[in-house]
């Protein structure tokens, strides 16, 4: 059976800068939070949003209470959304894959306002065979419910799968399916151990 290749999304495809959108926020906000740019990164909020629980008005609501943001909800999700660039290498190696009809994926912890984002602006993300993304699963990674998710979409297991992703606990998840993995760190180390895998199964 042909071997997917499974690719987080955050600092593995794009990279992503909260402080980006804290500055701007900031600026139209009556209250000042010590650190605004942590609060939009690890609220309980935002977990709520990329598990689906809430929408993304409601989330602009409960970020409008606590930051006495004034803009518009457009203008918000805008700011918030506005932070990401491209890794290039990481896009160009996606890019060989889908080349050489190997199969791809996006595995990814996130949310309707990034992935929107992400798709009007990087063409590449449309170039996936499919999506496991969190808000839609109503689970977050490393919890099993994901995991399997992923499984039953590409219609493969354990070692039939490689999968990329810049933290630990994540990988972790994957081994424990008998995934075959990396730990992304740069983009050099992520091809070698990619073609290394590769190789022995093509």
């Amino acid at each position: 059976m042909t071997p997917i290749v499974v690719f987080d999304l955050g600092k593995v495809l794009v990279d992503f800068d909260y402080s980006i959108a804290a500055r701007k926020v900031a600026a139209r906000s009556s209250k000042s939070l010590e650190n605004l740019s942590h609060f939009l990164s690890s609220s309980p909020v935002l977990v709520q949003l990329e598990t689906g629980l809430i929408t993304p008005q409601q989330f602009f609501y409960e970020i409008k209470k606590a930051t006495g943001f004034s803009g518009s909800m457009e203008e918000f999700h805008d700011y918030f959304a506005d932070i990401f660039i491209p890794i290039e290498p990481m896009v160009k190696l996606h890019a060989e894959l889908r080349k050489k009809k190997i199969p791809t994926y996006i595995f990814s912890n996130t949310n309707d306002i990034a992935v929107a984002h992400i798709r009007h602006n990087f063409p590449f993300f449309s170039q996936f065979d499919g999506y496991i993304l969190s808000y839609q699963i109503g689970a977050m990674k490393p919890n099993t419910k994901i995991y399997e998710a992923l499984e039953t979409m590409a219609g493969r297991r354990g070692a039939d799968i490689f999968y990329i992703d810049d933290r630990a606990e994540n990988i972790e998840g994957g081994v424990a399916r008998g995934w075959q993995t990396v730990l992304h760190e740069e983009p050099d180390k992520t091809r070698a151990a990619m073609e290394k895998y590769l190789s022995a199964r093509i």
